[in-house]
């Protein structure tokens, strides 16, 4: 059986308690006799009151802390987690209106429609963000008439019981404590699934959705990298590279991974960032870089360090996993003298590690960044805002922050898709998100004045 283990002194706390397959089929039985009543409901009112509930809940930001060893990001969290939930409440009524009868190509016959929710949607989330990741599908789905059943990671469970007694009884959201085994059961009981993590269990998540025909959501893997042009403001590069690279320990799939600084800026980019990366402490020590909060992820971080260094990297600050009080951590760590022979600028790391790499020019910096199996997101900073669009239309991922970085984790209304191994289906970003939990319906309706209009030609003999 799982252990629940502290990320800030590595103690096993208590056994994971995975619900039953019978406890499970149960859950989602119900939920679905809930999903009718559900779309009659005042599904603004619920979702109001839900929001304003989680904004201010201070035992769930324990929870949070608890799980994650972090404090502000955990604050943060808990505040964006309760605007998505109000904004899907505002915003769902526009964009789930009927569609208005229209004329069609076929004279006398005009179509129209409507959209019917999914009874039931299951959502896969990961550990790193636990209140947002589960509620990012959840809450739009549950704005569209579905009831939703979420199995959160097994390495961040405790928010599980402290979020469940903020559910409204009228809302039908249930958040099950389970392993992969209980995800892996989930996928079979549901209508469409969502899935939030690694490329690898991802496809494993795919497979299972199609044997089960079901569709698929996948938020998978990501290395983002940042650009750097000659021109560009470096005390805000800096700034912002630093915070899109160690935010949540690095710990986001929309983290950059990798910088790529024209030639020209190199040196004196790389001085400032390190200058700035240097100053940046460990929570424990009453700075903002919280700990490794998966077990053992700090190996892999470790292994990508010392392949590095035995291929010419040049550590700035930081550079080893450290252990605090039983917990594994990482300080910002800068590196120079990459290159793409590297795991380091090729494999997603999932720690606050910044590998910077001087490229000629935009040219190769655009040819280096796309040169991934990833394409999530990216960062571009030039001297004009012109500038860096041409270069941002050129990359390919899903979404760019131009002059800052990894603006996605703050701004969900940008609709996108992701390239490549970072993810699969419709976007969980803008008006797109809630679509995906609806069916499109066409109704076409013959309007023509003929009793026996042309396109009845059988018994005209």
């Amino acid at each position: 059986m799982s252990t629940v283990r502290n990320p800030l002194t590595g103690w096993a706390e208590r056994e994971l308690v995975p619900a039953t397959p019978a406890e499970l089929a149960g859950m989602a039985a119900e939920l679905r006799v809930r999903a009718d009543g559900w779309r009659r409901a005042d599904r603004k009112e619920v979702l109001t009151a839900f929001a304003a509930a989680l904004a201010s809940d201070d035992d769930l930001l324990a929870a949070l802390v608890a799980d994650t060893g972090r404090v502000g990001e955990s604050s943060l969290e808990r505040r964006l987690a309760a605007g998505l939930v109000g904004r899907w409440a505002r915003e769902a009524s526009a964009l789930l209106a009927p569609r208005a009868p229209a004329a069609s190509s076929v004279p006398g016959i005009v179509v129209g429609g409507d959209m019917v929710p999914y009874d039931l949607v299951g959502v896969i989330s990961p550990w790193n963000f636990p209140l947002l990741m589960a509620l990012i599908d959840a809450a739009p789905a549950l704005a569209a008439g579905c009831s939703v059943l979420v199995k959160p990671s097994e390495v961040a469970p405790r928010f599980i019981e402290p979020l469940m007694r903020l559910v409204p009884p009228e809302l039908p959201l249930s958040l099950v404590e389970g392993d992969g085994e209980t995800g892996a059961a989930l996928v079979g009981m549901v209508d469409a699934v969502v899935f939030t993590g690694s490329v690898e269990t991802g496809r494993r998540v795919a497979e299972a959705a199609a044997r089960a025909f079901v569709p698929a959501f996948l938020e998978l893997g990501g290395k983002d990298p940042a650009i750097v042009l000659a021109g560009a403001d470096l005390d805000r590069a800096t700034s912002a590279i630093l915070w899109g690279g160690t935010a949540n320990a690095g710990q986001s799939c929309q983290s950059i991974e990798r910088v790529y600084v024209e030639r020209g800026v190199h040196d004196a980019f790389l001085d400032l960032l390190a200058s700035k990366a240097a100053r940046v402490g460990l929570t424990c020590e009453g700075g903002p870089i919280g700990p490794i909060v998966r077990p053992g992820h700090g190996r892999v971080i470790a292994a990508q360090l010392a392949d590095a260094t035995a291929k010419g990297a040049i550590v700035h600050t930081g550079g080893q996993i450290e252990r605090h009080g039983g917990g594994r951590w990482c300080r910002p760590t800068v590196l120079s003298q990459v290159t793409h022979e590297m795991r380091v600028m090729t494999e997603e790391t999932f720690g606050p590690l910044l590998p910077v790499m001087a490229v000629a020019g935009a040219e190769e910096a655009v040819a280096l960044a796309n040169d991934s199996v990833y394409g999530l997101s990216a960062a571009v900073f030039a001297a004009s805002e012109q500038d860096a669009m041409e270069v941002a239309a050129r990359l390919r991922v899903g979404a760019v922050s131009v002059n800052d970085a990894s603006l996605t984790a703050l701004v969900h209304e940008g609709e996108k898709d992701s390239f490549g191994l970072s993810g699969l289906g419709r976007s969980r970003m803008g008006a797109a998100s809630i679509r995906r939990f609806l069916r499109r319906r066409a109704f076409l309706v013959n309007r023509s004045p003929a009793a026996d209009p042309w396109w009845h030609p059988l018994e005209k003999e």
